[in-house]
């Protein structure tokens, strides 16, 4: 299985994830939650996640061998309507905006992280009141600058706050950023860079 930055993963076993993880961890995380995988990488080929436990402070960067991941879910599989609709959490504001987003007709793929993505893959209620919708949309080449802008137009509207990044294959940034700026701050696997040209693996 290939994954993502962003794509939750579930593990074999609890002492599949690896690193040097806070106490809360271990009273915290079980193997039938997921994990989510972050950008980073190592000389061993494991795959970077990270833990989320139910504060919003307690988050954990760890480790896990690929061998060792037996199913993986990502951002797109949660934005389907049916799914959201199922929701238990279906009158949260956030996902009442991510209903609205997948009723309308985008030119890319795109899906639900953070907090909400996670509500919605384990039903284990993280989600507050305030919790903002962060989304993520695939752009593999450059697109019109009018077709994000009709996006951040129709985001902006909804009924909370939305933060969206975009990922290319050099990496990803904060739609926000580029359409105010020009420029972004790019994060990638060997850290972040600032660059006009976020598509570009090199500029």
């Amino acid at each position: 299985m290939t994954v993502t930055p962003h794509d939750l993963i579930w593990i074999r076993a609890a002492d599949a994830l690896e690193g040097e993880l806070p106490d809360w961890v271990a009273s915290q995380w079980q193997r039938v939650l997921p994990l989510v995988v972050r950008r980073d990488s190592d000389q061993h080929g494991r795959i970077a996640v990270g833990v989320r436990g139910l504060r919003r402070d307690q988050r954990a960067a760890g480790w896990v061998a690929p061998e060792h991941m037996v199913r993986s879910l990502s951002p797109e599989a949660l934005s389907d309507t049916a799914h959201l609709l199922a929701s238990p959490f279906v009158s949260q504001p956030p996902v009442q905006a991510a209903i609205q987003l997948a009723q309308q007709r985008w030119w890319w793929p795109w899906g639900i992280t953070g907090s909400v993505g996670y509500a919605l893959a384990t039903e284990v209620p993280v989600l507050h009141d305030d919790s903002d919708l962060d989304l993520l949309i695939r752009c593999p080449q450059p697109v019109a600058e009018q077709e994000l802008r009709r996006w951040q137009a129709f985001v902006s509207q909804l009924p909370c706050r939305v933060d969206t990044q975009v990922e290319t294959p050099a990496g990803a940034f904060a739609l926000n950023e580029w359409l105010r700026d020009g420029q972004v701050l790019l994060k990638t696997n060997a850290g972040p860079r600032l660059t006009p040209q976020p598509w570009s693996a090199t500029s």
